[in-house]
């Protein structure tokens, strides 16, 4: 048995069937009401077979009236809606864990003319800020609810058959807004130095998990750093750890940056490209704080980095989410200890803007061809994007005419 094929025991005393996670990717397969569809479950079901012992869905909202995408799926308080998503995984040994999350700020404005956040910081630079709404900032009375939001949502996903919860709090949502010193302007409880910041993020895992109990495992994915100047740091972060870790958190997952500054779609360092994964040195200095169990995303590509960082004790699980779009079969074959590399099969133009663009559009089209039962398509970039502009305009004037 390779590494990569042992189980691991989590803190609540679930065990996971293997070390291969697929992370949270947006799937954007939610109907019109954001429930969840057939094609939902289809591509959930293909990668079950594929042999990754964990699959964590894309963030689902847990407010249906704050979205980040228009095809979200967003939590209402009716297990039955969800038991056939969670019922993909069967007859194969994976479990299927909920993402929640809540965009605060970062939903667009053709969604939410009236963002809410921390405080009323807008989002992006200039460029970015016209699709954005300048948020509203929550009452003490709004966090509370939102918070409890998150607790009826793992209620429900964990009855209606999901075997776990993550709780997204990076990449610049709302739980990474309030732990943020550029988002988070506040001076009550909730805010003005670093022990209020954090709150939001302490009492959502403790309402989470008292709706799901001690024996249901619970996530954060959090952010390393979110890169910016005097925003969130990494010393910051490890004290947030430190505090997880003593609130019972069972599995963290390091990610790192914002859409604004997105380090979890790439990093360029010579030790980063040496050692494969994005975070390692940060999992690493989490190590020494806490018994978490550690999960890095982002830049594995081989069997043998990925063997050799659970080796070396810095990781216990290892996160694939865009290989297992260009080849969601590519689990198996490592578990098998075959010689297989983690493809990425995004064109590129060599244009910066047009290459985000790509990178998001390309990857949710695979998940869409995925889900209809099609292979990934390897055409270059240009019929994507022209694809991509094609369909967006559709979906645009959809919108308008309701």
């Amino acid at each position: 048995m390779t590494l990569l094929a042992e189980p691991l025991k989590l803190r609540c005393g679930a065990v996971l069937p293997n070390r291969l996670v697929k992370p949270a990717l947006s799937e954007q397969l939610g109907d019109r009401r954001n429930a969840p569809t057939r094609e939902l479950a289809e591509l959930y079901r293909t990668w079950a077979r594929g042999g990754a012992g964990t699959l964590i869905t894309g963030n689902v909202m847990v407010d249906p009236a704050a979205l980040g995408e228009p095809r979200n799926v967003a939590a209402t308080p009716d297990p039955a809606l969800y038991r056939p998503w969670a019922g993909a995984v069967e007859g194969t040994d994976a479990q299927l864990w909920v993402q929640l999350n809540h965009p605060g700020r970062q939903s667009p404005r053709y969604l939410s003319r009236r963002p809410v956040a921390p405080s009323a910081v807008p989002f992006g630079d200039r460029g970015v800020r016209t699709a954005f709404a300048v948020p509203r900032a929550l009452t003490g009375e709004e966090i509370e609810a939102i918070i409890e939001r998150f607790g009826v949502a793992a209620e429900t996903f964990t009855e209606a058959g999901f075997a776990g919860v993550q709780i997204h709090g990076a990449h610049g949502y709302l739980v990474s807004q309030f732990l943020s010193p550029l988002t988070n302007l506040r001076t009550d409880a909730w805010g003005g130095d670093a022990v209020r910041r954090r709150r939001f993020l302490l009492e959502v895992v403790r309402r989470v998990r008292a709706a799901v109990g001690d024996g249901v495992p619970v996530s954060v994915k959090l952010n390393s750093a979110d890169f910016q100047r005097g925003g969130f740091t990494e010393d910051e972060s490890l004290e947030v750890v430190r505090e997880l870790g003593e609130a019972g958190v069972d599995l963290l997952e390091v990610s790192g940056g914002t859409y604004e500054k997105a380090a979890m779609m790439g990093a360029g360092r010579a030790s980063t490209r040496a050692r494969e994964a994005y975070f390692l040195d940060y999992a690493a200095k989490a190590r020494e704080i806490s018994d978490i169990a550690l999960m890095v995303t982002g830049g594995f590509a081989t069997p043998a980095g990925m063997t050799e960082a659970l080796r070396s004790g810095e990781v216990d699980a290892i996160g694939l989410g865009r290989p297992l779009i260009a080849d969601p079969g590519l689990p198996a074959r490592l578990l098998a200890g075959d010689d297989v590399r983690a493809e990425r099969l995004c064109p590129k133009t060599g244009i910066r803007l047009a290459d985000s663009l790509l990178e998001i559009q390309w990857h949710t089209r695979q998940m869409h061809r995925i889900a209809a039962g099609k292979p990934a398509d390897r055409r270059g970039a240009l019929p994507t994007l022209v694809q991509a502009a094609l369909t967006d305009g559709l979906n645009a004037f959809r919108r308008v005419r309701g």
